[in-house]
């Protein structure tokens, strides 16, 4: 019986964390307009609104360079111009692609090493709404030196304020909900590993 009951303990807790995650999605639109920064990134996916999103912030003076990250390797320059909606001239001067990532932890990855590369400190990135408390977690993993302002966008096949009234709704937001609780436990573990490994300080002699 304690077995049971520490299982049924074990459910109510996680099914607690999937209401609270659910709900902090649902309160991160409408997006407030961030204050300027460095530069931009939006992460690719199903939906191009977050591209069209991350492209107005930076025609609007909000980054001097947008880096569009997790790009499809057969993908031109000629089509993310279609896709993005930019104005050629901006999309031509100030537009990266990065090809490199194929899942959030290579968004972390490309996005941290194109930062670094342009000298940038603070970055407003571009995700879906679901998304975002992940991939805050990934890049800021990958670069913590970095202040990262979320900028997320409604995803149009998902109501994130009636998420349970769908299968697929219901679908998204749980698995979203342990790919981040995943995160979560390797970052407790690598930073639990990092303190065990730092040296003590040596005491002053006497």
């Amino acid at each position: 019986m304690r077995g049971l009951a520490g299982i049924l303990v074990a459910l109510a807790i996680w099914a607690a964390g999937l209401l609270a995650f659910a709900d902090r999605v649902a309160r991160l639109t409408p997006a407030e307009e961030p204050a300027a920064a460095d530069g931009i990134v939006a992460l690719t996916g199903a939906s191009d609104k977050r591209l069209e999103a991350a492209t107005r912030l930076l025609e609007a003076g909000k980054g001097q360079r947008l880096l569009v990250s997790g790009v499809n390797r057969k993908t031109t320059r000629k089509d993310m111009l279609g896709v993005t909606g930019a104005a050629k001239p901006v999309f031509d001067c100030c537009v990266d692609l990065g090809f490199a990532a194929a899942d959030t932890i290579g968004n972390g990855s490309e996005t941290a090493e194109w930062t670094r590369a342009m000298g940038y400190k603070r970055l407003i990135l571009v995700t879906a709404d679901f998304h975002m408390p992940r991939a805050l977690l990934e890049l800021k993993s990958s670069m913590p030196e970095v202040e990262i302002v979320p900028y997320p966008v409604a995803t149009p096949a998902y109501d994130a304020h009636h998420w349970a009234s769908s299968t697929d709704g219901a679908r998204r937001i749980t698995l979203e909900y342990v790919k981040y609780l995943a995160v979560l436990v390797r970052e407790a573990i690598l930073s639990a590993g990092a303190k065990a490994h730092t040296p003590v300080a040596q005491t002053a002699a006497r």
